[in-house]
């Protein structure tokens, strides 16, 4: 229920080719240049892998990918650590870097919306929903906002929460556990979803995350459950992508890979939404 309808990337495609001719005429790509170095929001590691893959099998080149907490990513980007193509989970962060002269303005590329992770002792359902995060005995999880974007989403739910239960912004706010996300929080765990074994060790009772992660949550712990979120509350996510100025050819086409029909669709299996 919360994919969105695939439709054709090609006028992204145009867009990003506007942006970036100029700028390869300029810099023309070492020849040398076999690695394109993703740097990408977490919650893109399923889809952009296997995206990677199928432009590895096509282009003979090689992706290397850097997974993270977009905010955390735009600040190493900043500080200049060696990147190329930018995957965000919003558009602030790539604009921040366009902003600052790294890279070339960013294209919204997918689309995704939060989810209510649980088990299904708590209780939760979408009508409920509001309810159950109030109540002083549940435990809500969120990531780290400014940080990681699913954590700003998060909290863009709470204001919104204020609108039909005054004061619960507030309250929602104060009892957040910033879990995941931050400069400080634990590495996920390397062969299962960090989510689902938080709210499986009952580190938090609900989790709200993007509904692409609670599909892999499910996956590994698939007694979980995820529960969708009443329009009122919704909150969705546009994902921009933007390229680091300089780099070489190969990085702009694995972008354009991204944007194309065939990079949409497998972002499309994964749960996530194209543009319109």
């Amino acid at each position: 229920m919360f994919l969105f309808r695939r439709s054709g990337a090609r006028g992204l495609l145009a867009a990003i080719g506007l942006v970036a001719a100029p700028l390869m005429l300029a810099t023309p790509a070492p020849a040398a240049a076999q690695t394109v170095r993703l740097h990408a929001a977490g919650s893109l590691r399923s889809a952009l892998d296997e995206v990677a893959r199928e432009f590895e099998r096509r282009e003979s080149l090689r992706v290397e990918s850097v997974y993270g907490a977009s905010g955390l990513l735009r600040d190493r980007i900043a500080k200049g650590e060696p990147a190329e193509v930018f995957a965000s989970a919003n558009m602030a962060h790539p604009a921040a870097l366009a902003a600052a002269g790294k890279t070339v303005a960013p294209l919204p590329f997918t689309r995704n919306v939060l989810c209510a992770l649980t088990r299904p002792e708590v209780g939760v359902q979408t009508a409920n929903l509001l309810d159950r995060l109030l109540d002083p005995a549940v435990r809500v999880g969120t990531s780290t906002p400014k940080a990681d974007p699913s954590g700003d989403y998060a909290f863009e739910l709470f204001k919104r929460a204020d609108a039909l239960r005054p004061g619960a912004r507030q309250t929602l706010e104060a009892k957040a556990l910033k879990l995941t996300g931050g400069p400080d929080s634990p590495p996920p765990p390397p062969d299962r979803s960090q989510y689902g074994d938080l709210i499986a060790r009952k580190q938090a009772d609900i989790f709200l995350t993007y509904c692409t992660n609670t599909l892999i949550a499910r996956r590994d712990f698939p007694e979980l459950v995820s529960v969708a979120i009443a329009p009122e509350l919704s909150v969705g996510a546009e994902y921009g992508l933007t390229v680091v100025r300089g780099s070489p050819e190969p990085a702009w086409r694995f972008a354009w890979f991204i944007l194309s029909d065939d990079g949409q669709a497998i972002l499309g299996r994964h749960g996530f939404g194209s543009l319109r």
